[in-house]
């Protein structure tokens, strides 16, 4: 994909931002609805793709920001198509020999991100779905003391995810929470007490009630965005630091 280089100069809401393009301000497409503040940032080098659309407001969509020097991606949908691929492609140890694999699998009034399960043949050669494993992904941006950090705005969508992985875990499911840090200097993960301490506590229910955490991180790069297959670890409780930031 060829993208192009602006400033970021301001997000009027979260969805728009005011972008430098070629010394002119064009309006780009947030595909993150985070708070994002810690990245975009005045003056911030970030990488757009344009639109073919005529009939769209926003001239391009906004991808990368650059900061530490490195790209951080802010295509937050894109951290599922990310980790389901690396599942196809065998880069996920703990969710490797899967025989069968879903987007979007529908449970009850909800949507879970990625459904694996193993397909058998009964004796009459009818196959069916065995070992059933629910996986919800997270994209994450947001950095603190060199650890990263989710939500980086209370999500209670967020928490409702964790409540339906509880439920499916209680009735014989394998479940996965799925943390993808999108900001590649991150290299452990911990959940943001100060921001969503509701999101937080429930996490930490959901793997007392034995839902599993897995934290990987990506590469990214202007010519693509990969999986780095080497799991992080994380931490669950409060850290004495919350709240701050680094620059």
């Amino acid at each position: 994909m060829d993208y192009v280089k602006g400033i970021f100069k301001n997000r009027p809401n979260r969805f728009i931002a005011e972008v430098e393009v070629d010394g002119k301000l064009e309006l780009a497409h947030v595909p993150n609805t985070g708070r994002c503040k810690e990245l975009l940032v005045e003056d911030a080098v970030v990488w757009l793709e344009p639109s073919n659309n005529p009939n769209r407001k926003t001239k391009y969509s906004l991808h990368f920001v650059e900061n530490k020097n490195v790209l951080v991606s802010l295509y937050s949908q894109q951290a599922n198509t990310i980790v389901y691929d690396a599942i196809v492609d065998g880069k996920i140890k703990e969710l490797y020999g899967y025989s069968y694999h879903q987007r979007e699998k529908t449970v009850g009034n909800s949507r879970i991100d990625i459904y694996l399960a193993n397909e058998e043949d009964d004796c009459c050669g009818m196959s069916f779905l065995t070992e059933p494993c629910f996986v919800e992904v997270k994209g994450v941006t947001l950095i603190v003391d060199g650890e990263a950090r989710f939500p980086d705005a209370p999500t209670e969508r967020g928490s409702k995810h964790l409540k339906e992985l509880i439920e499916l875990k209680k009735k014989g499911n394998r479940c996965v929470v799925f943390f993808l840090i999108q900001h590649p200097v991150g290299k452990s993960f911990r959940p943001n007490w100060e921001n969503d301490p509701a999101f937080s506590q429930t996490l930490n229910e959901a793997y007392d009630e034995g839902v599993e955490i897995l934290v990987y991180r990506c590469d990214n790069q202007l010519e693509g965005i990969e999986l780095i297959p080497e799991s992080l670890d994380f931490d669950l409780a409060q850290s004495l630091s919350d709240g701050i930031v680094d620059d």
